[in-house]
Protein backbone atom coordinates (compact mmCIF):
# COMPACT_ATOMS: atom_id res chain seq x y z
CA UNK A 1 0.00 0.00 0.00
CA UNK A 2 2.80 2.43 0.90
CA UNK A 3 4.52 1.71 -2.41
CA UNK A 4 1.33 2.58 -4.30
CA UNK A 5 0.86 5.83 -2.37
CA UNK A 6 4.51 6.80 -2.81
CA UNK A 7 4.38 6.15 -6.54
CA UNK A 8 1.16 8.16 -6.89
CA UNK A 9 2.81 11.08 -5.05
CA UNK A 10 5.86 10.75 -7.31
CA UNK A 11 3.68 10.76 -10.44
CA UNK A 12 1.88 13.89 -9.21
CA UNK A 13 5.17 15.66 -8.49
CA UNK A 14 6.52 14.77 -11.94
CA UNK A 15 3.32 16.07 -13.55
CA UNK A 16 3.58 19.38 -11.67
CA UNK A 17 7.25 19.72 -12.61
CA UNK A 18 6.46 18.96 -16.26
CA UNK A 19 3.92 21.82 -16.25
CA UNK A 20 6.38 24.18 -14.52
CA UNK A 21 9.03 23.42 -17.14
CA UNK A 22 6.74 24.71 -19.89
CA UNK A 23 6.08 28.04 -18.18
CA UNK A 24 7.84 31.27 -19.15
CA UNK A 25 9.95 32.67 -16.32
CA UNK A 26 7.69 35.68 -15.70
CA UNK A 27 4.57 33.49 -15.56
CA UNK A 28 6.27 31.13 -13.11
CA UNK A 29 7.23 34.10 -10.94
CA UNK A 30 3.64 35.40 -10.90
CA UNK A 31 2.33 31.92 -10.04
CA UNK A 32 4.80 31.68 -7.12
CA UNK A 33 3.60 35.03 -5.74
CA UNK A 34 0.00 33.81 -5.72
CA UNK A 35 0.96 30.48 -4.16
CA UNK A 36 3.10 32.27 -1.54
CA UNK A 37 0.01 34.20 -0.43
CA UNK A 38 -2.06 31.01 -0.46
CA UNK A 39 0.26 28.74 1.54
CA UNK A 40 1.55 31.44 3.88
CA UNK A 41 -1.59 33.38 4.71
CA UNK A 42 -4.52 31.07 3.97
CA UNK A 43 -3.24 27.53 4.44
CA UNK A 44 -0.78 28.76 7.12
CA UNK A 45 1.71 25.97 6.42
CA UNK A 46 4.52 25.92 9.04
CA UNK A 47 3.09 29.21 10.31
CA UNK A 48 3.87 28.63 13.98
CA UNK A 49 7.51 27.69 13.37
CA UNK A 50 8.01 30.60 11.00
CA UNK A 51 6.47 33.17 13.33
CA UNK A 52 8.46 31.87 16.31
CA UNK A 53 11.73 32.12 14.37
CA UNK A 54 11.00 35.61 13.07
CA UNK A 55 10.00 36.81 16.54
CA UNK A 56 13.20 35.34 18.00
CA UNK A 57 15.59 36.77 15.41
CA UNK A 58 13.78 40.07 14.69
CA UNK A 59 12.25 41.06 18.05
CA UNK A 60 12.05 44.73 17.05
CA UNK A 61 10.15 44.11 13.81
CA UNK A 62 6.44 44.91 13.80
CA UNK A 63 3.72 42.53 12.60
CA UNK A 64 3.59 44.01 9.08
CA UNK A 65 7.34 43.65 8.62
CA UNK A 66 7.22 40.02 9.70
CA UNK A 67 4.25 39.37 7.42
CA UNK A 68 6.14 40.86 4.50
CA UNK A 69 9.19 38.74 5.26
CA UNK A 70 7.07 35.61 5.62
CA UNK A 71 5.49 36.23 2.22
CA UNK A 72 8.89 36.94 0.62
CA UNK A 73 10.29 33.71 2.09
CA UNK A 74 7.46 31.62 0.66
CA UNK A 75 7.82 33.32 -2.71
CA UNK A 76 11.53 32.46 -2.66
CA UNK A 77 10.93 28.82 -1.69
CA UNK A 78 8.33 28.26 -4.40
CA UNK A 79 10.44 30.05 -6.99
CA UNK A 80 13.35 27.86 -5.91
CA UNK A 81 11.29 24.79 -6.90
CA UNK A 82 10.60 26.33 -10.30
CA UNK A 83 14.28 27.16 -10.82
CA UNK A 84 15.27 23.58 -10.01
CA UNK A 85 12.72 22.37 -12.58
CA UNK A 86 13.99 24.86 -15.17
CA UNK A 87 17.72 24.29 -14.55
CA UNK A 88 18.32 21.15 -16.61
CA UNK A 89 16.41 22.54 -19.60
CA UNK A 90 17.55 26.17 -19.46
CA UNK A 91 20.96 26.26 -17.79
CA UNK A 92 23.81 24.98 -19.96
CA UNK A 93 27.50 25.52 -20.64
CA UNK A 94 26.60 27.71 -23.62
CA UNK A 95 24.40 30.18 -21.71
CA UNK A 96 25.31 30.04 -18.02
CA UNK A 97 26.81 33.55 -18.13
CA UNK A 98 23.30 34.90 -18.77
CA UNK A 99 22.11 33.40 -15.48
CA UNK A 100 25.06 33.17 -13.07
CA UNK A 101 27.80 35.50 -11.90
CA UNK A 102 30.57 34.78 -9.42
CA UNK A 103 32.01 36.73 -6.52
CA UNK A 104 35.58 35.95 -5.40
CA UNK A 105 35.69 33.12 -7.89
CA UNK A 106 39.50 33.15 -8.07
CA UNK A 107 39.89 32.34 -4.37
CA UNK A 108 37.20 29.68 -4.54
CA UNK A 109 38.54 27.99 -7.66
CA UNK A 110 42.14 28.01 -6.46
CA UNK A 111 41.13 25.74 -3.59
CA UNK A 112 38.60 23.65 -5.51
CA UNK A 113 41.12 22.90 -8.28
CA UNK A 114 44.04 22.19 -5.96
CA UNK A 115 45.17 18.70 -4.98
CA UNK A 116 44.25 19.35 -1.35
CA UNK A 117 40.81 18.38 -0.01
CA UNK A 118 38.23 21.15 0.42
CA UNK A 119 35.13 21.49 2.59
CA UNK A 120 32.37 23.83 1.35
CA UNK A 121 29.65 24.83 3.81
CA UNK A 122 26.46 26.70 3.06
CA UNK A 123 22.98 26.77 4.56
CA UNK A 124 19.28 26.66 3.77
CA UNK A 125 19.74 29.93 1.97
CA UNK A 126 19.34 31.06 -1.61
CA UNK A 127 19.10 28.28 -4.18
CA UNK A 128 21.76 25.88 -2.92
CA UNK A 129 20.45 23.15 -5.27
CA UNK A 130 21.27 25.28 -8.32
CA UNK A 131 24.64 26.03 -6.72
CA UNK A 132 25.44 22.32 -6.56
CA UNK A 133 24.18 21.83 -10.12
CA UNK A 134 26.35 24.69 -11.41
CA UNK A 135 29.45 23.32 -9.67
CA UNK A 136 28.98 20.06 -11.53
CA UNK A 137 28.20 21.87 -14.78
CA UNK A 138 31.59 23.61 -14.53
CA UNK A 139 33.26 20.20 -14.32
CA UNK A 140 34.01 20.23 -10.59
CA UNK A 141 33.00 17.01 -8.84
CA UNK A 142 31.83 17.16 -5.24
CA UNK A 143 30.53 14.80 -2.59
CA UNK A 144 27.38 16.05 -0.86
CA UNK A 145 25.83 14.68 2.32
CA UNK A 146 22.02 14.62 2.24
CA UNK A 147 19.21 12.94 4.12
CA UNK A 148 17.35 10.09 2.43
CA UNK A 149 13.84 11.21 1.46
CA UNK A 150 10.96 9.12 2.79
CA UNK A 151 9.49 8.56 -0.70
CA UNK A 152 11.99 6.35 -2.53
CA UNK A 153 10.69 7.27 -5.97
CA UNK A 154 11.01 11.01 -5.34
CA UNK A 155 14.38 10.46 -3.68
CA UNK A 156 15.72 8.61 -6.73
CA UNK A 157 14.44 11.36 -9.04
CA UNK A 158 15.92 14.19 -6.93
CA UNK A 159 19.17 12.23 -6.67
CA UNK A 160 19.32 11.99 -10.48
CA UNK A 161 19.00 15.78 -10.75
CA UNK A 162 21.67 16.38 -8.12
CA UNK A 163 24.04 13.87 -9.73
CA UNK A 164 23.37 14.92 -13.33
CA UNK A 165 26.58 16.92 -13.71
CA UNK A 166 28.96 15.09 -11.40
CA UNK A 167 27.73 15.83 -7.87
CA UNK A 168 27.94 12.57 -5.90
CA UNK A 169 25.36 12.11 -3.14
CA UNK A 170 25.82 10.12 0.07
CA UNK A 171 23.29 9.47 2.83
CA UNK A 172 24.05 11.15 6.16
CA UNK A 173 23.63 7.87 8.03
CA UNK A 174 26.89 5.96 8.13
CA UNK A 175 28.71 8.22 5.68
CA UNK A 176 31.88 8.81 7.74
CA UNK A 177 33.97 6.16 5.97
CA UNK A 178 32.99 7.40 2.52
CA UNK A 179 33.68 11.01 3.48
CA UNK A 180 37.11 10.16 4.91
CA UNK A 181 38.02 8.28 1.75
CA UNK A 182 36.87 11.19 -0.41
CA UNK A 183 38.85 13.80 1.53
CA UNK A 184 41.96 11.60 1.72
CA UNK A 185 41.86 11.50 -2.08
CA UNK A 186 41.81 15.30 -2.25
CA UNK A 187 38.09 15.56 -2.97
CA UNK A 188 35.61 18.37 -2.35
CA UNK A 189 32.94 17.89 0.33
CA UNK A 190 29.77 20.03 0.26
CA UNK A 191 27.58 20.41 3.35
CA UNK A 192 24.51 22.23 4.64
CA UNK A 193 25.85 23.69 7.87
CA UNK A 194 22.63 24.81 9.56
CA UNK A 195 21.07 21.48 10.50
CA UNK A 196 20.02 21.13 14.14
CA UNK A 197 22.42 18.73 15.89
CA UNK A 198 20.52 18.08 19.10
CA UNK A 199 21.52 18.80 22.72
CA UNK A 200 24.97 17.20 22.32
CA UNK A 201 25.96 19.34 19.35
CA UNK A 202 28.34 22.29 19.36
CA UNK A 203 26.24 25.22 20.60
CA UNK A 204 27.00 28.64 19.13
CA UNK A 205 25.10 31.85 18.44
CA UNK A 206 23.58 32.08 14.96
CA UNK A 207 21.68 35.24 14.02
CA UNK A 208 21.84 36.22 17.70
CA UNK A 209 20.23 33.08 19.15
CA UNK A 210 21.61 29.71 20.37
CA UNK A 211 21.85 26.99 17.73
CA UNK A 212 23.27 23.48 17.85
CA UNK A 213 25.70 22.47 15.10
CA UNK A 214 27.09 19.11 14.06
CA UNK A 215 30.69 18.77 15.23
CA UNK A 216 31.51 16.58 12.23
CA UNK A 217 31.55 19.58 9.87
CA UNK A 218 34.53 21.15 11.58
CA UNK A 219 36.14 17.77 12.23
CA UNK A 220 36.06 16.96 8.50
CA UNK A 221 38.12 20.08 7.85
CA UNK A 222 40.46 19.86 10.84
CA UNK A 223 41.22 16.14 10.61
CA UNK A 224 42.15 16.34 6.92
CA UNK A 225 43.70 19.84 6.95
CA UNK A 226 41.12 20.81 4.33
CA UNK A 227 40.42 24.51 3.78
CA UNK A 228 36.82 25.38 4.64
CA UNK A 229 34.90 27.69 2.29
CA UNK A 230 31.68 29.43 3.35
CA UNK A 231 29.71 29.80 0.12
CA UNK A 232 26.25 30.80 -1.03
CA UNK A 233 24.10 30.87 -4.16
CA UNK A 234 21.54 33.66 -3.89
CA UNK A 235 19.05 35.12 -6.33
CA UNK A 236 19.97 38.65 -7.37
CA UNK A 237 18.18 41.54 -9.03
CA UNK A 238 14.78 40.28 -7.89
CA UNK A 239 14.62 38.11 -11.02
CA UNK A 240 14.14 34.33 -11.38
CA UNK A 241 17.09 32.35 -12.76
CA UNK A 242 19.56 35.11 -11.91
CA UNK A 243 22.14 34.00 -9.36
CA UNK A 244 25.33 35.05 -7.64
CA UNK A 245 27.61 32.25 -6.46
CA UNK A 246 29.94 33.66 -3.83
CA UNK A 247 32.76 32.75 -1.51
CA UNK A 248 32.27 34.66 1.74
CA UNK A 249 35.30 33.42 3.66
CA UNK A 250 37.99 30.75 3.63
CA UNK A 251 39.75 29.20 6.65
CA UNK A 252 42.84 27.09 6.04
CA UNK A 253 43.97 24.88 8.98
CA UNK A 254 47.57 25.21 7.80
CA UNK A 255 47.46 29.01 7.96
CA UNK A 256 44.57 30.25 10.10
CA UNK A 257 45.63 28.64 13.35
CA UNK A 258 43.45 30.76 15.64
CA UNK A 259 40.23 30.10 13.69
CA UNK A 260 41.10 26.41 13.30
CA UNK A 261 42.26 25.95 16.89
CA UNK A 262 39.30 23.73 17.80
CA UNK A 263 35.91 22.46 16.68
CA UNK A 264 34.23 25.24 18.65
CA UNK A 265 36.33 28.05 17.17
CA UNK A 266 35.82 26.83 13.59
CA UNK A 267 32.10 26.29 14.16
CA UNK A 268 31.75 29.83 15.50
CA UNK A 269 33.71 31.11 12.50
CA UNK A 270 31.58 29.52 9.77
CA UNK A 271 28.33 30.43 11.53
CA UNK A 272 29.40 34.08 11.70
CA UNK A 273 30.13 34.14 7.97
CA UNK A 274 26.99 32.22 7.10
CA UNK A 275 25.05 34.80 9.11
CA UNK A 276 26.75 37.54 7.09
CA UNK A 277 25.67 35.84 3.87
CA UNK A 278 22.05 35.52 5.03
CA UNK A 279 21.95 39.19 5.99
CA UNK A 280 22.49 40.12 2.33
CA UNK A 281 19.11 38.61 1.37
CA UNK A 282 17.20 37.65 4.51
CA UNK A 283 14.07 36.74 2.55
CA UNK A 284 15.99 33.86 0.94
CA UNK A 285 16.58 32.03 4.23
CA UNK A 286 14.36 29.12 5.30
CA UNK A 287 12.73 30.76 8.32
CA UNK A 288 10.28 27.87 8.54
CA UNK A 289 12.77 25.21 9.57
CA UNK A 290 13.54 24.52 13.22
CA UNK A 291 17.05 25.89 13.37
CA UNK A 292 16.87 27.30 16.88
CA UNK A 293 16.04 25.24 19.98
CA UNK A 294 16.46 25.72 23.70
CA UNK A 295 19.92 24.53 24.77
CA UNK A 296 20.43 22.31 27.85
CA UNK A 297 20.53 24.30 31.08
CA UNK A 298 24.30 24.00 31.57
CA UNK A 299 24.90 25.12 27.97
CA UNK A 300 22.50 28.04 28.39
CA UNK A 301 24.40 29.20 31.49
CA UNK A 302 27.73 28.97 29.69
CA UNK A 303 26.46 30.86 26.64
CA UNK A 304 24.88 33.54 28.82
CA UNK A 305 28.16 34.00 30.68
Amino acid sequence: MKTTIDFAAYALVRLIVAVIQTLPVDMGDAMCRFLAWLVGEKLRIRRRETDENLALIFPDADEQQRRNLRFAMWHHLLLMVCEIAWAQRRLHLTNWTKHVQFRKNREMLSHMLSKRPTVIVTGHFGNFEVGGYMTGLMGIQTLTIARQLDNRFIHAWVDRFRSAKGQEMVDKEGCATEVDRHLNNGGILSLLADQHAGPKGCWVHFMGAPASCHKALSLFSLSSNAPMIVGATRRIGGQPMQFEISSHAIADPLIDHEVCESVTSLTNWYNAHLESAVNESIEQYWWLHRRWRNPPERVARRMAA
